[in-house]
């Protein structure tokens, strides 16, 4: 088999390349859903002009080698019938660094939160005593740990965090707390979001609803409803906004084609 190593010339850490047969590679679960339609026109790409971008993959701890940036042109790898790929292999530590260098297609706000919840729970496993605000440079907004526990603990997977996101944006911040307690205290935010969704979904069964995208607007007048239409900083906590929230909605009223809040 081809190989080759290298030092990483910033941080150091060794880098193998080698070419490897595709059964060695799977796809870990914390990478986001396969778009069927991009592995068809990657395997179109490669029957061009070949295989020419290395995948990159981490060590596996029983021997596989898992992928965190390539796993549509891994797929269309198979799909053309290729046996053996180059891969870039790195040390399995900094997995939870990389995992922002998967580009191949924009994430859906459901794959942030997948993301999210699995670099919570790994730096959790690492280092229970680690606080949660030091995953800011891993993780770009704390409602993706929240909505990532709902999706991933709770296994929610239809849950609509479009409609709750610019109201989370707002008040759910990171904590101080070490990532034991953090745990703890973002199960119970994702507890009640849940419960603000099941009052959500009856006022838009009420209304006849039928546009999805129509949540968010009870949300955001339910938000208005308490705070006003052109607030910036809430200085209620993230409980005592999605309380309100929960108690308003059963009263609000849009109409399917209403416009956007665009002060908000």
């Amino acid at each position: 088999m081809e190989r080759f190593s290298f030092r990483e010339p910033l941080k150091g850490y060794e880098i193998k390349l080698e070419i490897v047969n595709v059964e060695k590679v799977r796809i870990p679960e914390i990478q986001r859903e396969i778009s069927d339609r991009l592995i068809k026109q990657l395997a179109e790409s490669i029957n061009r002009i070949g295989f020419v971008e290395p995948i990159i993959t981490v060590e596996g701890p029983d021997g596989y080698l898992e992928v965190i940036n390539g796993q549509h042109r891994l797929e269309a790898a198979k799909l053309v019938g290729l046996r053996q790929i180059p891969t870039l292999i790195l040390p399995r530590e900094i997995m939870k660094h990389i995992i922002s260098l998967n580009i191949e297609k924009a994430p859906t706000l459901r794959d942030k939160a997948h993301q999210a919840y699995s670099v919570f729970m790994m730096s959790l496993e690492e280092n229970p005593n680690m606080r949660e605000d030091e995953l800011m440079s891993l993780v770009d907004f704390a409602y993706y740990i929240t909505i990532g526990f709902i999706v991933d603990r709770f296994n929610i997977g239809r849950f609509p965090g479009y409609a709750f996101e610019k109201v989370l944006m707002k008040v759910d911040d990171f904590t101080s707390y070490t990532l034991k307690d953090a745990e703890k205290e973002r199960e119970r935010r994702a507890r009640l979001l849940m419960e603000v969704r099941d009052v959500l979904e009856e006022r838009y069964k009420e209304l006849g609803l039928r546009n999805a995208l129509t949540k968010e607007s009870l949300v955001l007048k339910a938000f208005q409803e308490n705070y006003g239409k052109w607030v910036r900083n809430v200085t209620d906590d993230f409980y005592t906004v999605f309380e309100k929230i929960k108690m308003t909605l059963p009263r609000i009223f849009v109409e399917e084609r209403e416009e956007d809040f665009q002060g908000f």
